[in-house]
C-alpha cells in the first residue's frame, strides 16, 4: 500500500510544469500551410494591380533620360528600320554596349514592326509593354514572397508602394527587375535560382549592379554553396559567350562589351566627369523627389533594426542591405545620374514598408509585449495614415512629371498629320543606280528634314519620326560635347568605326546642320531666355502644334516637384514646345546625266551637268533629253512623277488645313464657320492684299451700338 501510495504521489509526465512561453511575434505564428491561407496574399491581386498600373505607366510615362533613347531605342530602331542614331559607345572601335540586350527587345520588336507597318509609335509602346510584363512578374513574386515570410500586412504595404513607382525602361531597369526576382527567390528558399537571376541581371542588364547583388549572392552561397555556385558560374559563362557571339555578328570582330565596359570605367579611368558632376547629396535629393517620405523611412530601417531584429533578421536585412551599400558607393562617384538608383527602387519600397509595419513595436513593453498601451494603439492608427500620405505624395509626383514634361514626346506625334509634305520624295533606301542614270544620295538630298533645337537631349527617339521624313538634324546651340550621329551604312552600319567618334566628349564638325534654310520642320522649346528662338520668325515658320512645358530652371523646386492644386499652375513657369513647318521649303532635285551614245547616229551625246530646283527646270531638261535621244524611258518616268503631285496637291493641302481648323477642341464648330476659315487658310496670299480697315468700317456701320463701342 505504501508503495502504491508513493506511486500515486509521483507526478505524471503530463502534469509537470511547462516552461513559460516566449513573447509572441510574427515569427512565432503557426505554419501558414496548415489552414492559415487567409494570412497571406495570393498571386492574383499583386499580378492584377501591378499589371494595370504598369500598363498605364508604359503607355503614358515620359522618357526620363536621353541615354534611354540614344543607347537603346535608337539601336533598336536601326535593327528594325535601318535608320537611327549611333553613339560613340556603339562604335566598333570602343564596343561598350552589347547588342544582346537589344536583341532581347526584338522578341517583340520584329513582330510588332511587321504587324503595325509604318506606325512606329505603336511599335515603341509594344516594346514598353513587353518590358512592363517582366516588371509585373518580378514585383509580384517579391510581394508574394514577403507575404509568405512576414505576413500579409508587410506585403500589402509593399504592393501599394510598388504600384505607384514610375515604370522606367533602361538596362538598369532590367537590373531592377532582376533584383526583385532574385530577392523573391531568396525568400522562397531557392538560392540557386536567386543567383541565376542575379547573374542574368548583371550581365544582360548592367555589369556595375554586381555590387547591389553581392549580399544576396553571398548568403545564397552560404545556404547552398554547391548549387548556387554552379548556377552562377554556368549562367555567367553562357551569357558572356552568347554576348560575345552576338557582338561579333554586329561589331564585325570578336569582342566582349561587358569586359570593355569594365575595363574602360575601372582600369581606363572612365573619365565620367566629362559628362557632368554632382554633389554628394544628389541621390538623397532625388530619392526624396521620387519616393518622398518613403525614402526617409527606408533610410530609417537600419536605425530601428535593433528593436525588430528578431522579426526581420537576417533574411530581410540581406534583402534591404543593398540600399545602403549602393547609395554609399554611388554617392562617392563624381558623375551621378538618377537612373543609377533604379536597381534598388523595389528595395526602397520594402524597407519603408517594414518600418511602417514595425511602428507599434517601437512602443511595446519589452517584458509585456502583448499589453495594449495607448502609444501602441496610436502607432497602429498611424500606419494607414503614413501609408496614405506616401501614396498621395507619389501620385502628386507622377502627375507633375507627366503633365509638366510630356510635351517633347507628344509634340512629335503631330508630324504624322503632314505626310503630304513628303509625297513624291526620293528616300535613301530607294536609291536607283543604273549604268547611265545615277540617283546618288550625296547628290539628291532628302525631301524633308526635321531639325531639332537646343533640346536635343529630349528627342524621344526615331520611333516618333514618320517615315516620310528623310533626316533628323541637330542645330548648333553652343553645346560643344559629342552628339549622336546617324548609323553610317556606307562604313558598315553597326560594324563601323566612324572617325568622328571619340571617348573624350569632343564635338564633331559633322554633328550640326549649318544651313537652317534646309529644314522642313523645326521642333524646339520656347522658354523665357535672353536669346530669341529660331522658330519665332512667323514669316518663315508656320506653327503646327504647341504644348506647355514646365520650365525646370525658372520654377521653384517645391512647386515643380509635386503637384499641389492651384499652386502648381500659379507658381511654376511654363514654356512652349513648338513644332513648326517652313513656309519657304521646296523639295530640291538634282539630276546627274552621264554621257551616252545615240544608237541611231552612233554619235556621242554631250554630258550635261544640271542642278534643278524647280519642276519647270526639270521639264526643260527632259525636253533636252528627248530632243537628243537621251534616256527616253527616264524622260517618261520624270513626266509621270512630276504630274502626280500636281493633280492631288490642292486636295491634300485642304485636308491638311481641315485637321488644324476642326480639332477636338473646336468640334462644335458650325459648317459655315468652318468653310469660311478654310477659305481664309487656303487663300492666305489673297487675304494679305485685302484692306482690313474698309471691312471694319463696314462692319461698324451696320449697327448703332457697334459704332458706339468701336469709335
Amino acid at each position: 500500500m505504501a508503495l502504491t501510495t508513493r506511486q500515486r504521489r509521483s507526478s505524471p509526465p503530463d502534469l509537470q510544469t511547462a516552461p513559460s512561453p516566449s513573447p509572441y511575434s510574427k515569427v512565432d505564428k503557426p505554419d501558414k500551410s496548415a489552414g492559415h491561407d487567409d494570412q497571406r496574399l495570393g498571386w492574383f491581386l499583386p499580378l492584377l494591380s501591378l499589371a494595370v498600373l504598369r500598363y498605364m505607366s508604359a503607355s503614358s510615362n515620359i522618357i526620363h533620360d536621353c541615354d534611354e533613347v540614344f543607347n537603346y531605342w535608337e539601336p533598336l530602331h536601326f535593327l528594325l528600320y535601318k535608320t537611327g542614331f549611333q553613339t560613340w559607345e556603339y562604335s566598333s572601335q570602343f564596343a561598350l554596349r552589347s547588342y544582346l540586350y537589344i536583341i532581347f527587345h526584338n522578341l517583340v520588336g520584329y513582330p510588332a514592326a511587321w504587324w503595325f507597318g509604318e506606325e512606329k509609335v505603336r511599335v515603341f509602346y509594344a516594346v514598353r509593354i513587353f518590358l512592363a510584363i517582366f516588371s509585373v512578374i518580378a514585383d509580384a513574386a517579391l510581394v508574394v514572397a514577403l507575404s509568405r515570410k512576414y505576413g500579409k500586412r508587410l506585403a500589402s504595404y509593399t504592393l501599394a508602394m510598388l504600384c505607384l513607382a514610375s515604370g522606367c525602361f533602361l538596362p538598369s531597369s532590367f537590373s531592377m527587375y532582376a533584383m526583385s526576382l532574385s530577392s523573391a527567390l531568396y525568400l522562397f528558399e531557392k538560392p540557386a535560382a536567386a543567383v541565376l537571376s542575379a547573374a542574368t541581371g548583371v550581365i544582360l542588364g548592367w555589369p556595375f549592379s554586381v555590387l547591389a547583388f553581392l549580399p544576396l549572392t553571398t548568403f545564397s552561397l552560404k545556404k547552398r554553396f554547391k548549387h548556387a555556385f554552379l548556377s552562377g558560374v554556368i549562367t555567367s559563362l553562357f551569357l558572356l559567350a552568347l554576348s560575345a557571339v552576338v557582338d561579333h555578328y554586329y561589331y564585325g570582330k570578336w569582342t566582349s562589351s561587358v569586359l570593355n565596359l569594365l575595363v574602360y570605367n575601372v582600369l581606363g579611368g572612365g573619365e565620367s566627369h566629362l559628362y557632368g558632376t554632382e554633389g554628394p547629396l544628389f541621390y538623397l535629393k532625388n530619392g526624396f523627389n521620387n519616393f518622398n517620405f518613403c525614402f526617409i523611412l527606408a533610410l530609417l530601417f537600419i536605425v530601428i533594426l535593433p528593436i525588430v531584429k528578431k522579426k526581420y533578421a537576417p533574411d530581410l536585412l540581406v534583402i534591404i542591405s543593398p540600399v545602403y551599400i549602393w547609395l554609399a558607393f554611388m554617392s562617392l562617384q563624381p558623375h551621378k545620374e538618377e537612373r543609377f538608383l533604379y536597381p534598388i527602387y523595389p528595395l526602397i519600397c520594402v524597407a519603408a514598408s517594414a518600418v511602417i509595419d514595425s511602428l507599434p513595436d517601437l512602443f511595446r513593453d519589452k517584458y509585456n509585449p502583448n499589453d495594449p498601451s495607448v502609444l501602441v494603439t496610436i502607432a497602429k492608427t498611424m500606419r494607414p495614415l503614413v501609408l496614405g500620405l506616401i501614396l498621395c505624395a507619389s501620385h502628386s509626383r507622377t502627375f507633375s512629371l507627366i503633365n509638366g514634361y510630356s510635351a517633347p514626346v507628344e509634340i512629335y506625334k503631330h508630324l504624322e498629320h503632314y505626310d503630304d509634305v513628303g509625297e513624291g520624295c526620293v528616300h535613301k533606301q530607294n536609291v536607283l543606280k543604273t549604268n547611265t542614270l545615277v540617283f546618288d544620295p550625296e547628290i539628291i538630298p532628302y525631301c524633308s528634314v526635321l531639325c531639332v533645337g537646343s533640346e536635343w537631349h529630349r528627342f524621344p527617339s526615331s520611333f516618333f519620326v514618320p517615315e516620310y521624313i528623310g533626316q533628323v538634324k541637330w542645330i548648333d546651340d553652343g553645346f560643344r560635347g559629342l552628339l549622336p550621329l546617324p548609323f553610317n551604312a556606307t562604313l558598315g552600319g553597326t560594324s563601323a568605326a566612324p572617325p568622328y567618334f571619340n571617348n573624350k566628349n569632343l564635338a564633331s564638325d559633322q554633328q550640326y546642320l549649318q544651313d537652317i534654310d534646309k529644314c522642313t520642320f523645326l521642333v524646339e522649346l520656347h522658354l523665357e531666355r535672353p536669346y530669341i528662338p529660331r522658330g519665332s520668325d512667323l514669316n518663315t515658320w508656320e506653327v503646327m502644334a504647341a504644348m506647355h512645358y514646365l520650365d525646370r530652371e525658372m520654377s521653384p523646386p517645391k512647386y515643380r516637384s509635386f503637384f499641389i492644386p492651384y499652386l502648381w499652375q500659379q507658381n511654376n513657369v511654363f514654356g512652349m514646345a513648338i513644332a513648326s513647318i517652313s513656309f519657304t521649303w521646296e523639295p530640291p532635285v538634282r539630276v546627274r546625266c552621264s554621257s551616252s551614245t545615240n544608237a541611231a547616229t552612233g554619235t556621242s551625246s554631250p554630258e550635261p551637268s544640271l542642278i534643278a530646283s524647280a519642276a519647270p527646270a526639270i521639264v526643260g531638261h527632259c525636253d533636252w533629253e528627248q530632243h537628243h535621244g537621251c534616256f527616253p524611258n527616264a524622260t517618261i518616268a520624270y513626266r509621270v512623277l512630276l504630274t502626280i503631285p500636281v493633280t492631288v496637291a490642292s486636295t491634300e493641302r485642304s485636308f491638311s488645313k481641315l485637321k488644324l481648323l476642326k480639332s477636338y477642341l473646336r468640334y462644335t464648330m458650325t459648317q459655315d464657320r468652318l468653310n469660311d476659315l478654310a477659305i481664309i487658310a487656303l487663300e492666305s496670299e489673297m487675304l494679305e492684299k485685302i484692306a482690313y480697315e474698309n471691312i471694319v468700317e463696314d462692319f461698324i456701320s451696320k449697327n448703332t451700338k457697334k459704332m458706339m463701342l468701336f469709335k
